[in-house]
């Protein structure tokens, strides 16, 4: 199985790799990296730090993981990255371990990064996520599953974006995007439900429909009604049950919780043009 190990590659003789994993010219694994089977590693790929790469994924040329965080007070921390299963991580993506002991780093499984992503200490991506080339991620973004984040655009550090969000090209997220939604514009603003993303997640038969339609009714409430979040949730709340709308339901109240960033503010501006960041509304 030596053949799979390209001769010029440095691999710490610490390092955990599985047999059938591949390795490319002049890359470099730290002595605390676990990697699972049939994982290839391009050339000039860095693995360090306490780094653990499940099965079948594929790391381009140039990739960075596990390296120390861009915070001026990194420390030498036990804190974690983990990757799972079947990811494509594309060329020069660097994503860094945390500075604080026993933090984790985290990307589920079948998730597509494209090239020059940069993720930060802390941050959390779900399973069936693609973010396009150039996006940055701030400390402790958490993407949840099945998110598509179109290119060149920044993240704020602790905003949560949800599932089956879109983002459109060229932004800059500043809050959290509810489950669902389509969010586009400079600056951001949520414009509708991601209706294409959720045919595509399977929801299209005509039970499905009714939950599209459910949600295209919370959307409403929260985006073009004029109410306050308050009376929303309240109206929301009487809608027919479904684990989507759920899921959209904890994500609202969720993101009220001190620490968290407030959600996107939707494009009929109104007052918001007026408002504070303290005083933003949804409507």
């Amino acid at each position: 199985m030596t053949t799979l190990l390209h001769p010029t590659a440095t691999i710490h003789p610490h390092a955990e790799l599985h047999p059938t994993v591949q390795v490319g010219a002049h890359a470099v694994i730290g002595a605390k990296v676990k990697i699972g089977p049939e994982t290839i590693i391009g050339p000039n790929v860095v693995l360090d730090g306490w780094t653990e790469i499940g099965a079948r994924n594929q790391i381009f040329p140039g990739a960075a993981i596990g390296v120390e965080p861009q915070d001026p007070s990194t420390t030498s921390a036990h804190s974690l990255v983990k990757i799972g299963d079947d990811n494509q991580i594309r060329e020069y993506v660097t994503i860094s371990r945390s500075n604080h002991a026993d933090e984790v780093t985290s990307i589920g499984d079948r998730n597509l990064l494209m090239a020059y992503i940069h993720m930060a200490q802390g941050c959390m991506i779900e399973n069936q996520v693609v973010i396009a080339n150039a996006v940055i991620l701030g400390e402790h973004v958490h993407v949840e599953s099945r998110a598509f984040i179109s290119g060149i655009g920044e993240i704020h550090p602790f905003v949560h974006v949800g599932r089956l969000v879109m983002v459109a090209f060229m932004h800059q997220i500043t809050r959290d995007i509810p489950p669902y939604m389509l969010v586009e514009g400079q600056p951001a603003r949520v414009r509708s439900l991601n209706r294409v993303g959720l045919k595509r997640a399977g929801l299209a038969s005509e039970k499905e429909g009714q939950v599209i339609q459910t949600l295209r009714t919370a959307f409403r409430l929260l985006y073009r009604s004029g109410f306050s979040l308050e009376q929303s949730l309240e109206k929301i709340d009487s809608l027919p049950d479904n684990e989507h709308l759920l899921h959209l339901q904890q994500f609202l109240r969720r993101s009220q919780v001190e620490g968290r960033r407030g959600l996107t503010p939707g494009k009929n501006l109104g007052r918001l043009e007026a408002a504070t960041d303290d005083t933003v509304q949804l409507y």
